[in-house]
């Protein structure tokens, strides 16, 4: 506790007790936030909310699209920033459109279905040359997207599983937006159609499950020679329960999967063809892929993003490549396809192995794949020998700032990244454009329309003269 000893020359010297301070200096109250404030959006951010200001504070305000103007309340207020929702919607833009999902606005799956597809990749390519100039200092304009169906795009998704004690059934959605409340599904549009109209029968068939219960979570995924159900239980599932399930899996011409609370042991209980392993093909190679691996969501942008990957690699018949965080094979192999040799390189056991198979199965023996701690020196490793020419790199949301200056070490002639996070991309772009590359090209990779999610790719040739 302090005492303070205040003096005033103009009157008798008083001392002040502990309780007098707080009666005289208290502390200065927040000023009452209005019930409502009206303002106009100026533009949109790379999640959806209108960008609007108020006495020289950013507020980001949710369903608001630019140019409305609208009465807001605050939900959230901090130095430098709010935000806000709508209480009362005074205009309407010419970008506002229906949703067409009724759980729009509750799910937490999508955001911005109330946005044209033209202005939701407008406001996240503003994103991305934004994150550039800021982060790098270099001017991107007028990014190309690459784009593809707004609708039915999706080929995997994941669903929580709770069950409702008071109303004696399971639940089967996506959860609320910031929430672990459980929204359930009757449709989903963003899904491809194989895997939404079984969102239904597949709720149903869970429900009648003695182990009802003790279910974690329900995948569904979509390759090219059928849909597959992946279920993670967590108690040992009964006999009757396996037959109910296999009988189920007939009936829908599906592969059903069970993983335990493991996670480690997939179990496959019943199988549509004889040819059981998922897969998918792209630029003439066939993929196969364990049911729990990680594959590129949307399809189409998927091949799109490989095909701008070979034609900026500039592939030659002499050419060296590595590809790191190579996963399975997706941009590996059909980079084999046309190149002297190949290198995979991951960190995960398992894919390693599913991209040897993978390069087996096709045939592609200038295709090798290791599996590496990427943060370790590339240079000395066995595999890398006879050099690179020409690299790839496709790392998860973290980056791969670890690994750029062993990038530059190799001296490649060009590098390709592909970016699941665009703040991590700009940050290692920068090791690359100080160690004499060139920003030769950037694009918007719309792989999650409708969402917040913001992917790209970008084209790195290192400067000769230098």
């Amino acid at each position: 506790m302090t005492v303070s000893l205040l003096i005033d020359i103009n009157r008798p010297t008083k001392f002040y007790t502990f309780n007098d301070m707080v009666q005289f200096y208290s502390c200065r109250q927040r000023k009452v936030k209005p019930d409502n404030l009206t303002v106009i959006a100026e533009s949109l951010d790379a999640q959806g909310q209108g960008v609007a200001h108020y006495q020289g504070k950013t507020i980001f305000i949710t369903n608001l699209l630019p140019g409305e103007q609208a009465q807001i309340q605050l939900t959230e207020e901090k130095r430098q920033f709010a935000k806000a929702k709508v209480s009362k919607r005074l205009t309407d833009s010419l970008d506002r459109v229906a949703p067409f999902c009724r759980h729009f606005g509750i799910c937490g799956g999508c955001q911005q279905q109330h946005v044209t597809p033209t202005l939701q990749r407008a406001a996240k390519v503003s994103r991305l040359e934004y994150l550039f100039q800021c982060e790098t200092g270099r001017a991107v304009k007028s990014l190309p997207v690459i784009a593809g169906s707004e609708y039915g795009y999706r080929r995997r998704a994941r669903f929580g599983l709770h069950y409702q004690h008071a109303e004696r059934r399971l639940r089967m959605g996506f959860r609320q937006n910031q929430s672990n409340v459980l929204v359930e599904l009757k449709m989903c549009p963003v899904l491809q159609p194989e895997l939404e109209k079984l969102l239904l029968p597949v709720a149903d068939c869970l429900n009648k499950l003695a182990a009802v219960k003790h279910l974690g979570h329900v995948e569904l995924v979509n390759a090219d020679n059928g849909v597959s159900v992946i279920l993670r239980h967590l108690k040992p599932l009964a006999t009757d329960d396996k037959m109910l399930l296999t009988a189920f899996a007939r009936s829908y011409n599906l592969n059903v999967y069970l993983v335990d609370n493991s996670a480690k042991q997939l179990k496959l209980v019943s199988s549509a063809s004889n040819d059981s392993d998922p897969y998918y093909s792209i630029e003439n190679v066939k993929l196969t892929f364990d049911p729990q691996n990680f594959i590129q969501v949307n399809p189409e942008i998927n091949k799109k993003m490989v095909a701008q990957a070979l034609d900026w690699l500039a592939l030659e018949p002499k050419d060296r490549v590595l590809d790191l965080f190579c996963g399975m094979g997706n941009f590996t192999l059909p980079i084999a396809c046309h190149v002297h040799s190949v290198v995979g390189v991951e960190g995960v056991t398992e894919l390693v192995a599913q991209g040897r198979y993978n390069a087996s199965l096709n045939r592609l023996t200038n295709a090798e794949f290791y599996q590496a701690d990427l943060e370790l020196a590339i240079d000395c490793q066995p595999w890398a020998k006879m050099g690179f020419n020409k690299i790839l790199l496709d790392p998860a949301r973290a980056g791969a700032i670890g690994v750029m200056s062993h990038i530059i070490k190799l001296k490649p002639e060009r590098v390709v990244y592909i970016s699941c996070n665009p703040t991590t991309l700009v940050k290692d772009s920068k090791q690359l454009l100080t160690a004499s590359y060139q920003l030769m090209s950037v694009r918007m990779l719309d792989m999650f329309p409708h969402t917040s999610h913001l992917e790209s790719m970008a084209l790195f040739c290192r400067d000769s003269s230098k």
